[in-house]
This record gives structure tokens, sequence and C-alpha cells, in this order.
């Protein structure tokens, strides 16, 4: 895959691809948007762009085989650092090749573990880029999740933004880029990336999903196909059900994580948002639950038998409750309060 075939982030493509035709490469950029919506994808192709070989097959002399025990597939870095910059990758020369397999010796790829990315991350990174590129014109490190840096490794990565080896490409992908560091965030050139409309999700999703599928996955994963192919959303559905019956009758809270609480307000929001579009128009047409039995009756009860001013009064307390989940809110206590919001709040 190229930027080109990316589907649906034609701003953000228009971006890259305009730094590679003016050969105008920051040293760092932050990808910027909600998960499943190709940001991580698009980091990966502009990778492959920025060190793609396309320009050199015709022109290089041949190249003698590495000496036993060298690296592999050797282009001399000097004649490619000083070659034009490619529009897009070609995704047939042994680097894009490289790239797509995971095995480009000048691709780091960065992800938390146990929800953080700890300061041991940021040595490998430092350690990584105090070579020279090994294949490539440029070095690139993509940070995934780039806003669980705790304090240790934000404060250390800071050093490494400040003073980047010139042959490298740092790339911060990050669905909630407030929780970085404003000393992290100007120091990076910003990419947003935003849901994808319904056709293009569609788009995204054919193929991948059986067809009598990609409506519902498209309207439930609300414009985020990443979503829909790394999670069974039917099943989650199920679940979110599950933990709304046991909020509604009184039981005790059920939620396991944080990650968990953040997706089941997801569901609860969608839910709400679905039924003040069922007050207003009367029509299910329009549902992006329609397709569900789960959340269908639960969407049906509120939007017939509530208010609408009701329902967005309570859409809006649980998009407060939502965003305040990054501050690690009391399971027991936000299960409770939601379950007393919905319960006076909402005909179920």
């Amino acid at each position: 895959m190229s930027l080109a075939e990316i589907i649906g982030q034609e701003k953000a493509i228009r971006i890259l691809t305009g730094v590679l035709e003016r050969n105008r490469l920051a040293s760092s950029y932050i990808f910027c948007g909600e998960p499943g919506i190709g940001k991580k994808l698009t980091a990966l192709n502009f990778a492959k762009a920025i060190n793609c070989l396309k320009d050199l097959d015709a022109s290089l002399p041949p190249q003698p085989p590495p000496a036993k025990g060298g690296i592999t597939g050797g282009v001399d870095s000097s004649l490619i650092t000083h070659r034009s910059s490619p529009i897009d990758a070609c995704d047939q020369c042994e680097s894009c090749l490289k790239i797509d397999a995971g095995s480009h010796p000048d691709l780091l790829l960065v992800a938390p573990e146990d929800r953080q990315i700890k300061i041991d991350e940021i040595r490998l990174i430092d350690d990584s880029l105090s070579f020279r590129p090994f294949e490539g014109r440029k070095k690139v490190v993509i940070v995934d999740d780039a806003d669980t840096m705790n304090i240790a490794s934000a404060n250390a990565f800071l050093k490494t933004l400040e003073e980047p080896p010139e042959d490298s490409v740092l790339i911060l992908i990050s669905p909630r880029p407030d929780r970085l560091p404003a000393t992290i965030l100007s120091r990076c050139s910003r990419v947003n990336f935003f849901a994808l409309s319904p056709g293009p999700c569609r788009e995204v999703l054919r193929g991948k999903v059986p067809d009598e599928e990609i409506e519902a996955m498209a309207r439930l994963s609300m414009g985020r196909p990443g979503l829909a192919l790394s999670s069974d959303l039917k099943e989650e559905i199920a679940w979110f059900s599950g933990l709304l019956k046991a909020m509604l009758n009184a039981e005790k809270d059920s939620w396991a994580s944080r990650e968990e609480m953040d997706k089941w307000f997801e569901y609860v929001l969608t839910m709400v948002r679905d039924a003040a579009v069922l007050r207003i128009t009367g029509e299910a047409s329009q549902l992006l639950s329609a397709d569900l039995a789960d959340l269908r009756e639960y969407v049906y009860k509120v939007g017939k038998y509530t208010e609408l001013q009701v329902i967005i009064n309570i859409y809006k307390e649980l998009s407060l409750l939502k965003g305040l989940l990054m501050f690690n809110l009391n399971k027991s206590i936000t299960w409770n309060y939601t379950a007393s919001l919905l319960r006076k709040g909402l005909v179920i």
C-alpha cells in the first residue's frame, strides 16, 4: 500500500505528499485523531515514501555483495540521501518490501507496554538514532499511543526532540494529544486525522468483513473502521448490554479496567445519540444501532418516552464523564453515579 491508496484521509495525505514533493521534511510529526482511523497505517506508508528507492533503480551501478556477516541489501546511503525526494512509495523496491515485512533496519516502532511508554523505550529510541541510517535516507521512529508516556519518559523524549539527528524523522501517534506536555507538542508538526464518512468507511471494510455486515459495522464503528476490524462489534454490543442491565438493576460495578470504562461510555453515548435522532426524526433508518437488537430495544424506549432536552442533558453529562476518565476516576463511584443518572433521567 502507498499513501495514495489510504482511504478517507485526503487532507492529511495532501499535507504529507506536499512535504515530500517540496523535500521539506520536518524532524518530528504528531498524527492526531480517534483510534481506528488510519494514523498508524499512514505513518508506516509515510516511512515507506521517505525511504523508497524507486528513483535509484535505473541509475545505480551494480552493488557488490555484502561482506560476510555484514548488513544485507545495502544501497550506498550517501547516494540515497542526495537524490530527489519521492512523492509516494512504489511498493516494489527492497525498502518498501522490508517496511511491509517489519524488517527494515531504519524503522523503529515503539508502543506502550502495560499501558505505558516507559523510559526504557525512550532509551531504545536514542540508541537507534545514535547510528546513521543503514540502508535508507532517514531513520524513522514511530511512537504509537505517545500520550501514554509517563513523566520520566516524556522528559527524556523531550531531549530527543530538542536535538534530533538530521537524518531522522520522529512520528508520534496519539488519540489524546492534550495529555502530552506542551513542550513536546510545540516541537512537532501536527497532522490531524478525522473519522471517516460512511462511504469511505464501507470501502475500507469491503472484502474484510462479510458483505451483509458492512453497513452495520460502518455505522457502529462511527467512522473508525480499524476498530471494527480489530474486534467483534456484535460481541462487544452484547457485553455493553449486559453491563447496562446490571447497572440499571443496581448491581455491583463490573468494569474490569479503565479501558473497559472508556469503551462502555462509547457505546452508551451511541445509544443516547440514537435516541435523540429517533426523538427528532421519528425514523430508525439513521440509527447507528438499528441493526442490533441488544441496543435497539433501549434506543426505542428512550427515544419514544423521554423528552428531547432530557436526552441532550444526559448526553452532555455522559460526555463529560468520559472525558474525565483519564484522571482515573473511582470505578465504583463512577458506576453508581452513571446508574443514577440513567435511571432518573431516561425511560429505559
